[in-house]
């Protein structure tokens, strides 16, 4: 399967809009040029939401699939994973059909929203699996590793290379991640016999200081509008391109 891109640039999520920065992509031409912007800037990885005509979230196989196809020709080097997040719209049946449908090779499910129907979540995994989709579980607390064991098959959970990201904070108006979070989250990392393939996200204007932690931890990063329109400083960054770059230098990625 493949493995987690080095830096994954998230460039608008399911909640902000043009109302909340002029440069947040929305429209797919939109995000398709974000991505080529981004690429050149460093991130080697894209986590694709989508909108509906009106601006809102979307989770729909086809019009992934359509996208995969845009991003693949535009961006052929960059990794692209699409997301299943529920954003209060969508039940467990449509994030599957997503994940399974869409012709994605990295897909991130949370595994709160999977718990929602735990009997049949063994056996999507072991679906993806067999598909050769590569799953990154979301953890919101190191407590979530609880139900990374009561939902993802044994053979899966132990296999070497797991995919995780550490979420630091969460979806809230003036959210500001602390980078002392990682903690708990490395502490139960370390207690895995085989080592994952792990990320970390961050909100508000600590983002730059929660990536910087989890880079010298060995973790991959996220980083994007999505969680932050704000660079270390508490400058409102020009646009997403600009924050890949920052975090390429503070984490000496070239």
């Amino acid at each position: 399967m493949r493995a987690l891109p080095r830096l994954m640039v998230a460039p608008n999520g399911a909640r902000r809009g043009k109302a909340d920065h002029p440069a947040l992509p929305v429209t797919l031409p939109e995000i398709v040029e974000t991505a080529r912007a981004c690429f050149e800037a460093g991130a080697d990885g894209l986590h694709l939401h989508l909108r509906d005509a009106e601006g809102r979230h979307l989770l729909d196989a086809g019009a992934y699939r359509e996208a995969l196809e845009e991003l693949r020709r535009a961006v052929p080097e960059m990794a692209v994973q699409v997301t299943t997040e529920a954003a209060g719209a969508y039940a467990p049946p449509a994030q599957r059909a997503v994940a399974l449908g869409s012709g994605a090779d990295l897909v991130s499910v949370a595994l709160r929203e999977m718990a929602a129907e735990q009997a049949e979540a063994p056996g999507f995994y072991a679906a993806c699996a067999e598909r050769g989709i590569a799953v990154q579980h979301i953890l919101y607390e190191a407590a979530d590793f609880d139900l990374l064991a009561r939902l993802v098959p044994d053979g899966l959970r132990a296999a070497e290379g797991l995919q995780l990201i550490f979420v630091l904070g969460r979806y809230s108006d003036g959210q500001e991640s602390d980078a002392r979070d990682l903690g708990p989250f490395l502490d139960r990392l370390a207690a895995r016999e085989a080592p994952a393939d792990w990320a970390l996200c961050a909100f508000g204007r600590a983002e730059t200081d929660c990536l910087r932690a989890a880079h010298a931890a060995g973790g991959k990063l996220r980083v994007g509008f999505e969680n932050s329109l704000w660079h270390a400083d508490g400058r409102v960054a020009r646009d997403n391109a600009e924050r890949v770059r920052a975090v390429v230098e503070v984490c000496g990625l070239r």
